[in-house]
């Protein structure tokens, strides 16, 4: 991926939880042009806005197949990039290693709870022009892979949590959606001294 298609966005609204596109499957790309490259644009200046390590489209309301990331692997290494139908790839249930660690969303702002993921993921599919790319993914980064690529297939991490772990998710997020206007990260996130 070209280094010009992490500058230059404009910031766009994330969306919630609860909106369809979020729940249901995307399309695949299968048209790489200056559209494409100009919403990969806009994703990474949304993500930074957010303070985020991921951005799938699900998150900025459209139903095609494509995240951005910008996040450290095990070694604290930053990667970046972007990948358009991605299929992600974990060990065999024998080979496979799960952290378990805090998992939150920009689209469910304010929410923590412990998730396991495998430790390492292999996430394969095309950059923003159509050749392949292959990441190798450790530590944050490969459950970074894996969440994108949840969202593409109308998963969100909530899904993924026991009933009980999804209430405290609920309610975490509730306590603190006052905080992000609808439009975030468009309009910052407002401060307990904003409300004084």
């Amino acid at each position: 991926m070209t280094d010009d298609l992490t500058t230059g966005g404009t910031v766009l609204p994330i969306i919630r939880w609860g909106t369809p596109v979020m729940h249901e499957k995307t399309r695949a790309i299968d048209t790489f042009d200056d559209d494409l490259r100009g919403l990969v644009r806009d994703m990474f200046a949304t993500m930074r806005a957010a303070h985020g390590v991921g951005l799938a489209a699900t998150q900025v309301g459209l139903d095609i197949s494509v995240f951005v990331y910008e996040c450290p692997d095990a070694d604290d290494e930053i990667h970046r990039g972007v990948v358009c139908n991605p299929v992600v790839t974990v060990p065999d249930a024998r080979d496979r290693n799960l952290d378990a660690a805090e998992e939150g969303c920009l689209s469910y702002p304010g929410g923590y709870q412990v998730l396991a993921r495998p430790d390492t993921a292999v996430c394969t599919g095309q950059d923003a022009d159509g050749n392949p790319v292959r990441i190798e993914g450790t530590g944050l980064l490969a459950r970074c892979l894996q969440h994108e690529t949840d969202h593409l297939g109308g998963t969100v991490f909530g899904d993924r949590l026991s009933t009980r772990a999804r209430r405290l998710l609920s309610r975490q997020h509730k306590e603190l959606a006052h905080l992000y206007p609808d439009d975030w990260p468009v309009s910052p996130r407002r401060t307990s001294a904003d409300e004084s």
